[in-house]
């Protein structure tokens, strides 16, 4: 399977309610989720569904990269809020039997979900910065392997370029 995790963009510091769920991208991260969903699209990966946390973060993000990878919207998932044992989403990965999926969230959660996925224990984390993205190919139950880890502005690149065709994945 592959797992492509990405953290949302940069987000408020708080929400006028004060619950962190509903905390939104700010007017920078929302052009930065674009940016990186057209560069995600560009890269061509055969993704089928695009999995996100409920939080509005979260979503905000998913939700550009399903319409540039021409998927149905998001699919929120619990296991992947803040707090979540990194175990609990593996398992709901291998549960979906997705081939490639996009799974999008907050740090710490997904590095201890690649630490989990590469070297079979979640405090081996993998940091991940506000928007980057990392592609793990993983069997469940095995060890996967780390295939690529990229920063935003790499990601923006690549979606910027016309009539360019990066290597697909």
């Amino acid at each position: 399977m592959d797992v492509w995790l990405l953290r949302h963009a940069e987000a408020q510091g708080g929400a006028p309610s004060g619950r962190d769920e509903e905390r939104e991208l700010t007017p920078e991260g929302l052009a930065r989720a674009r940016a990186v969903a057209r560069g995600l699209a560009a890269l061509l990966p055969p993704i089928e569904i695009v999995l996100a946390s409920p939080f509005r973060r979260a979503l905000q993000t998913a939700e550009p990269c399903a319409r540039a990878l021409r998927l149905e919207l998001p699919r929120p998932l619990p296991v992947l809020m803040p707090g979540t044992d990194p175990a609990e989403a593996a398992s709901e990965l291998a549960r979906g039997g997705w081939r490639s999926v996009l799974v999008v969230g907050h740090q710490p959660l997904l590095g201890s979900l690649v630490g989990l996925l590469v070297f079979g224990d979640g405090r081996h984390e993998v940091p991940l910065r506000k928007a980057a993205i990392a592609r793990v190919t993983w069997a469940p139950g095995g060890a996967g392997t780390l295939e690529a880890l990229l920063p935003p502005e790499i990601l923006e690149k690549l979606g910027s370029r016309p009539g360019s065709r990066p290597p697909s994945f």
